[in-house]
């Protein structure tokens, strides 16, 4: 199998690697999923309903901006109706959802969504809910996925190009796990990277990524023009 420097796998795939159209099926969480958005969240305004589903049926429900915690949230159910491919020693991460946190100015509407500069991350967040099932494989804590090989931007207002997954730092740690009487649920962010974040993730793992995070305080609420934490500086007029 391919490795990363750090040593992690890398995994690849092809269209063809892709399981054929199936509809969804499995066990829906749908409500224990909402009860635990709003306890530890905030009241779902709305659920975006999925109309046509592949593997798992895939809703994004979504939180809206409070003083407490000022920025929209977005929160998958239906990946978890089906366990994921998971190597025997981690089989107990079978079952995940996602989530992300976007600026309180975002657009967040069923029309703003038709432009892909609002809807990009709710793209990613479906995308990468479905993934796991589509290619009989599996997504957890400090997963990179780059948008294409090699990664381009997600939208041309900015120069982040890949996600990474990670508990969230401002949603708090009671959202990380839900408990069910037939599995656990993990929650993971998405959190966009650059292309040098990405880079040194690869080549020294997760961890590394943490110093720069917390220096330049980055958290799983989406800023667009945040600062790159892995890209050198100039110094006198030098790399």
């Amino acid at each position: 199998m391919e490795k990363s420097e750090s040593g992690s796998p890398i995994y690849r795939y092809k269209d063809s690697d892709l399981n054929k159209f199936e509809g969804a099926s499995g066990e829906p969480s749908i409500e224990e999923i909402s009860d635990h958005i709003e306890k530890h969240i905030g009241d779902i305004h709305m659920v975006f309903h999925e109309l046509i589903s592949d593997q798992v049926h895939i809703d994004v429900h979504w939180v809206k901006p409070t003083e407490e915690k000022p920025f929209h949230t977005l929160v998958t159910s239906g990946m978890s109706d089906k366990p994921m491919h998971t190597p025997e020693d981690v089989e107990h991460r079978k079952f995940a959802e996602l989530s992300i946190c976007l600026p309180a100015d975002w657009k967040v509407s069923e029309t703003a969504f038709k432009d892909e500069k609002y809807y990009w991350p709710i793209r990613w967040l479906k995308y990468l809910a479905r993934f796991p099932h589509e290619l009989n494989t599996w997504l957890s804590f400090g997963h990179t996925i780059p948008n294409g090989d090699p990664a381009q931007p997600f939208f041309k207002n900015t120069e982040l190009s890949s996600i990474i997954l990670l508990p969230s730092v401002v949603l708090g740690d009671g959202f990380h796990t839900l408990e069910l009487e037939n599995k656990s649920i993990d929650f993971y962010s998405l959190i966009p990277l650059y292309n040098e974040e990405l880079n040194l993730k690869m080549r020294k793992g997760v961890d590394a990524l943490f110093d720069g995070f917390d220096k330049y305080e980055v958290s799983d609420i989406l800023i667009l023009d945040r600062p790159n934490t892995a890209k050198r500086k100039k110094l006198f007029g030098l790399f």
